[in-house]
């Protein structure tokens, strides 16, 4: 951990040229500068107390841009991430095996990535869930069907268990001005980039936070008989605070309706299961997370072997132009335009 600290207070407060007009050679994998932090210290790195160890900082033009694109103060930053008590260790929803950091203000996580030898990589990226509310249900959403439900019994799942594809009982209903936004502007343009850049594996993580404290009760997919909701829409826009409503923006403090799902276990499993007509008023975060895998040899190899054993549509591992396909095609069944708009 301090070694990590010690990295970033290096790289970040370090000062270089902050330009929008980069250089296609800026964002070369093999642009990287390596600094030495001898626990005796050096010309350019502070005595410390922990082993010697070589840091690696990975495109720094790059990154450094992009912090001054949203607007990331470089000592609030670092004071997130530096100051004392400032990481918490989470434990890992994932299969990969990453250890997950969240700075004590909650606004940035730090996931570790695959390892080599001793060599530990790392990335640091906002928190979505970052906010005033709880959130109470979250779900990791990619379209696909194998393998993408909890492995926790229905009585374990509360506020910080991960729900997957199968996992999800509601329909998002966005009003109308939102949905546009988010179909044509957002994510079809997400999915566009992503296909071009062959990056597969990538998520929609989704947070739920209930307005209605009777409503915090839904575990998995039963609901206690008190929270549930008759046919009527009920979602109150009403809210008196002028600054709750400056803070809505596309994917973050979102307030909408949610609608129950059920799925029929007569038939093959449904991805998405059929709308019941009662709605849940909830705030609503959500953004693509995971955007770092491309579809190289092990992916491909991954796809070859479950093609084998499983329906090839429904595995995660398939090449990019199938995976932006399946997944703009589940996320816009999730999510629809609000019909009853308030």
């Amino acid at each position: 951990m301090l070694n990590l600290q010690l990295g970033i207070r290096h790289a970040v407060g370090k000062q270089g040229p902050i330009t929008l007009d980069l250089k296609s050679s800026a964002f070369d994998p093999k642009e990287k500068v390596w600094t030495r932090f001898p626990p005796e210290g050096s010309k350019y790195t502070p005595p410390h107390s922990s082993c010697d160890f070589k840091w690696k900082d990975y495109c720094p033009q790059v990154f450094r841009t992009l912090r001054k694109l949203f607007k990331v103060d470089a000592a609030d930053y670092m004071l997130s991430l530096c100051g004392d008590q400032a990481l918490r260790e989470l434990s890992s929803p994932g299969k990969s095996g990453s250890f997950f950091y969240l700075t004590s203000n909650d606004q940035y996580m730090i996931k570790t990535m695959k390892k080599a030898e001793v060599k530990v990589r790392f990335v640091i990226m906002g928190n979505l869930f970052c906010s005033e509310y709880s959130i109470h249900r979250r779900f990791d959403l990619k379209g696909s069907s194998l393998g993408r439900t909890t492995d926790k019994p229905q009585t374990e799942i509360d506020e910080y268990t991960t729900l997957k594809d199968l996992d999800l009982n509601f329909i998002f209903r966005l009003q109308k001005h939102w949905y546009q936004e988010f179909q044509s502007r957002q994510v079809n343009r997400d999915c566009e980039f992503l296909e071009q850049e062959n990056i597969m594996d990538y998520s929609l993580l989704v947070g739920v936070h209930f307005r209605d404290t009777r409503d915090r009760l839904l575990t998995g997919g039963s609901f206690d008989s008190d929270s549930s909701r008759g046919s009527s829409p009920h979602l109150s826009r009403g809210d008196t605070d002028p600054n709750r409503f400056a803070k809505i923006k596309l994917g973050s403090n979102m307030p909408i309706r949610a609608e129950r799902t059920v799925r029929k276990t007569d038939i093959e499993p449904q991805i998405i299961g059929e709308p019941t007509g009662e709605f849940y008023d909830v705030v609503l975060y959500f953004g693509i997370i995971d955007i770092l895998q491309d579809y190289d040899i092990s992916k491909k190899l991954e796809h070859a072997y479950k093609s084998f054993q499983y329906d090839p549509t429904s595995i995660s591992a398939v090449d990019p132009k199938q995976y932006a396909r399946r997944f703009r095609d589940f996320v816009f069944k999730a999510f629809q335009e609000d019909k009853f708009d308030l």
